[in-house]
């Protein structure tokens, strides 16, 4: 089990309203925020005349026609995913909760590596297939992984991206909100549900099926974690994911007829 987190005595009433405020202001620059746009997103592909099915979604689209301004672009984005990991560890820290009770110790490297080559093997391969066939029943969105142009940065700038949306999505999502949820008396069940449910919502800009395979994916998440305290096997699965995606399809579009 994880080290509790929790204080060694019980949170007085303006303790926990802190609490509460810090956790709502923190999703509300992260990804409570891109929760609420991505559900405002869905909707707009709903009422379009092709409805969910024929909209194109680009996740890493280029943002400047000069390219090194795209990769200044390209960067910023990193390093603001980035900085939400930080600022969850850091507001952690400051309540006396160190990297390593939320799951970022590096005493066990090799069985945390192993259990996330098992995680990607486990959400990788069943997501992918799971998005071809809604895709083809048009009950998702086309998911572009990358749009950038063929410059020599290409291809370490998706490899960051995949990382960084590794670190800030497990450390906000997982270690931060749990660990704080827990501070404020959840029950493992309730927090568990609603860490899995804030996944999924920002990612419905991938149609109801994405949203849905996340909050599962949440769920074997948050509870790997509930149960071993361990967060690098979840960073280690989320950004290899990424990276076989964003790299693969690069790489292979053009070359096989069943990517969309």
């Amino acid at each position: 089990m994880p080290a509790d987190p929790a204080p060694s005595r019980p949170l007085d009433e303006s303790e926990r309203r802190a609490l509460r405020i810090e956790v709502v202001l923190v999703l509300a620059l992260t990804f409570g925020a891109s929760g609420l746009s991505a559900a405002l997103s869905l909707l707009e592909s709903a009422l379009q005349p092709g409805g969910v099915g024929g909209r194109t979604v680009a996740l890493n689209a280029s943002r400047a026609d000069q390219p090194l301004l795209d990769l200044a672009f390209q960067l910023l984005g990193v390093l603001r995913l980035v900085a939400w990991a930080a600022l969850g560890l850091y507001l952690l820290w400051r309540s006396g909760i160190g990297p390593k009770a939320v799951g970022l110790a590096r005493d066990r490297w090799r069985g945390d590596l192993l259990a996330g080559l098992g995680f990607t093997a486990l959400i990788g391969l069943p997501g992918l297939g799971l998005y071809l066939l809604a895709q083809a029943l048009g009950f998702s969105v086309t998911i572009v992984p990358s749009s950038l142009g063929e410059h020599w940065w290409r291809l370490p700038v998706l490899i960051l991206s995949a990382c960084a949306n590794s670190a800030a999505e497990e450390i906000i999502v997982v270690g931060y909100l749990l660990t704080r949820l827990r501070g404020l008396g959840w029950s493992d069940n309730s927090a568990l549900l609603a860490s899995a449910l804030l996944r999924g919502s920002y990612h419905l800009y991938q149609g109801l099926g994405g949203g849905l395979g996340n909050v599962v994916m949440g769920l074997i998440f948050g509870r790997w974690w509930q149960r071993t305290g361990r967060l690098w096997p979840l960073l280690v699965a989320h950004a290899l994911i990424d990276t076989i995606a964003y790299v693969g399809y690069t790489v292979l579009r053009g070359h096989v007829d069943w990517l969309p």
